[in-house]
């Protein structure tokens, strides 16, 4: 009698359910580390933002008096001195802001903010700013410093 090659059904059931196991486990924080990556890139790109706007203020002693609006806007005052090309979207391709003050007594604060992940373009502080754990929560950047990021396990 001949001797059958291969494998049992119950053993291919086991490979594919554990097959299954480590991806049930895996892609979430596969997820997460895509996300996280985007807001770190967001992070980076608005501290550049900030040199930017900060070597300028150390020229011509004020900040670029400009209206509030995309992050374009401030392209005559540091192109190409100061940057070559500035980074006008965030990790999520969606557009990031320029708050700033055009007036004549203007020029003396700025902020730079991000939608995140939803896009929302509405500065919005969540709880008075802080560290966050939500993914959909604006990362803001004024005067120098962070006042909302992301920070922690996130949960979306």
């Amino acid at each position: 009698m001949r001797r059958q090659r291969g494998f049992t059904l119950i053993e291919l059931l086991i490979v594919v359910a554990i097959i299954g196991i480590i991806a049930a486990i895996a892609i979430p924080n596969l997820i997460n580390a895509i996300q996280r990556g985007r807001q770190k890139r967001t992070m980076g790109d608005i501290r550049t933002l900030s040199t930017v706007v900060e070597a300028y203020a150390t020229d011509w002693a004020f900040y670029p008096k400009v209206v509030s609006g995309d992050v374009p806007d401030i392209n005559s005052f540091v192109i190409p001195t100061y940057l070559r090309k500035l980074p006008a979207r965030d990790g999520w391709n969606n557009p990031m802001y320029w708050g700033g003050t055009a007036t004549a007594t203007g020029g003396r604060a700025y902020s730079f903010w991000s939608g995140a992940k939803d896009g929302n373009a509405a500065y919005t502080l969540v709880n008075a700013g802080g560290p966050k754990t939500d993914f959909n929560s604006d990362i803001v950047y004024s005067n120098g410093t962070f006042i909302q990021w992301p920070e922690g396990m996130q949960i979306d």
